[in-house]
C-alpha cells in the first residue's frame, strides 16, 4: 500500500501543478503538467533553461513527430525539444488538439531522443490517472513536491484495494426491492457503485457495467447512447430472475469528464469518438474491467450473464476471474442524433449492434 500513497501524493501534485519525479529502471525524470502550469510555475520549473516537452505517441503522431528519427519509435513517447518561442500559450495549443484548427501550430517542431523511455511513459501514465492531458514539461532534475517510482501507479491501480463501504435499501422507480452497495478504493478514494435489483437466488444474476456518463446519464445527451442504456438495463433486470448494475467511476471511457468534454469538441469537428480519444493522446479504451471483476468477487459473484454489446466487456471479466455464462444484447431504438458514434463503436470497435 505504500507505493499506492506515493501514487496518490504525486497525482494530486500534478493536479495542482507542481512538479513531481517520476523513476523507472532507465532514470529519473521531473515534470509538470502543461495543463495546470501558470507562468510563474512554469519560470521557476524552467530554471536557467527551458524544460522540454513530453507528449504521447499518439499525439506526437498527430504533430507528425513521430516519423523523425530522433522520435524512434510510434509506441513511445515524444520529447518535443523547447526553443524559446514555445511559451506557455504555444505549450498548451502542443497538448491540447482541441486548439488545433483555432490555433495553427508554427513549428517545425523538433523531437529530442527520450533518455529515459520507462520513466517518460510512466509520468504521462500518472498524468492520464491524474485526469490531465498526457503532456508535460520536463527535465532531468530539480525541487519537486513528490516522488513516484513506476511500479506505484500499479499498486495504485490495483483493484485488490477495492473495499465495502456502505450498503442500505434503496426503492428505485424500476423496482421496490433494490439494494445500493457503495465500493471505496482507498488509494484513489473513488466510489463505485452496485444497484442490486431483485433478491439473489443462487442464479447467474444479469448484470450491466455501465461507466459514468455525466452527459448522457443525467443531462440527457443525444451524442451517446448511456442513458438509455441505463434504463434499459434496469428495466431488463426487472424482467429476469435478479440483476445487478455496476456504476463504474470511469468517465469517458477511463479518460475523464474534462477529457470527454475534449472529445466532444473534436467530434464537432469531424473526428469519430475513437479518433478523438487517440488525438488527444490516449487509448480507445483506458478502463480497467478488473475493478468490476472485483465489486461482483466482494458480492460473491463468480459467474453472471453480461448485459452488453461490447466484446472487451466480456474479456475483461473472464480475465480477472469472472465467468460469462451469456453474453445479453442491448437492444436500443435508432436515434438519428447518435448514428455515427454507434456506427464507430460497431466498425472500429467492434461492438455487436
Amino acid at each position: 500500500m505504500s507505493g499506492a500513497r506515493t501514487a496518490a501524493r504525486a497525482i494530486d501534485a500534478l493536479k495542482r501543478g507542481w512538479p513531481v519525479a517520476v523513476t523507472a529502471g532507465d532514470g529519473r525524470l521531473v515534470v509538470l503538467a502543461i495543463e495546470t502550469a501558470n507562468d510563474v510555475t512554469l519560470a521557476d520549473f524552467d530554471g536557467s533553461a527551458p524544460a522540454d516537452v513530453l507528449l504521447s505517441a499518439a499525439r506526437a503522431v498527430t504533430l507528425n513527430l513521430a516519423n523523425q528519427r530522433e522520435a524512434a519509435s510510434p509506441a513511445c513517447p515524444a520529447l518535443v525539444e523547447r526553443v524559446p518561442w514555445i511559451d506557455l500559450p504555444t505549450a498548451v495549443a502542443l497538448a491540447d488538439p482541441v486548439r488545433d484548427l483555432a490555433t495553427p501550430l508554427k513549428g517545425p517542431f523538433r523531437a529530442k531522443a527520450v533518455a529515459a523511455p520507462q520513466a517518460a511513459a510512466a509520468a504521462l501514465r500518472l498524468a492520464r490517472l491524474s485526469g490531465l492531458l498526457p503532456a508535460l514539461f520536463v527535465r532531468a532534475d530539480g525541487p519537486v513536491e513528490a516522488e513516484v517510482a513506476a511500479d506505484a501507479l500499479d499498486d495504485y491501480e490495483d483493484p485488490a484495494h477495492l473495499v465495502i463501504a456502505s450498503q442500505a435499501r434503496l426503492p428505485v422507480a424500476v423496482s421496490e426491492k433494490a439494494e445500493i452497495v457503495a465500493f471505496r478504493h482507498v488509494a484513489d478514494a473513488a466510489e463505485h457503485v452496485a444497484l442490486i435489483i431483485g433478491t439473489p437466488d443462487g442464479t447467474p444474476p444479469l448484470v450491466r457495467l455501465h461507466s459514468e456518463c455525466l452527459t448522457g446519464d443525467v443531462l440527457g445527451s443525444l451524442k451517446c447512447d448511456c442513458g438509455p442504456q441505463l434504463a434499459g438495463a434496469l428495466t431488463a433486470m426487472t424482467q429476469a430472475n435478479w440483476g445487478i448494475l455496476l456504476y463504474l467511476r470511469q468517465e469517458g471511457r477511463g479518460i475523464g469528464l474534462i477529457n470527454k468534454l475534449r472529445a466532444y469538441a473534436l467530434q464537432d469537428q469531424g473526428f469519430d469518438t475513437v479518433d478523438a480519444n487517440l488525438r488527444l493522446g490516449f487509448g480507445v479504451d483506458e478502463r480497467d474491467f478488473r475493478v468490476a471483476a472485483r465489486m461482483l468477487s466482494l458480492l460473491g459473484q463468480a459467474e453472471v450473464r453480461l448485459m452488453t454489446n461490447n466484446p472487451q466487456k466480456v474479456e475483461g471479466l473472464e480475465a480477472a476471474g469472472i465467468r460469462v455464462a451469456e453474453r445479453v444484447p442491448h437492444r436500443m431504438g435508432e436515434n438519428p442524433h447518435n448514428s455515427a458514434y454507434l456506427a464507430t463503436k460497431r466498425d472500429r470497435t467492434g461492438h455487436k449492434l
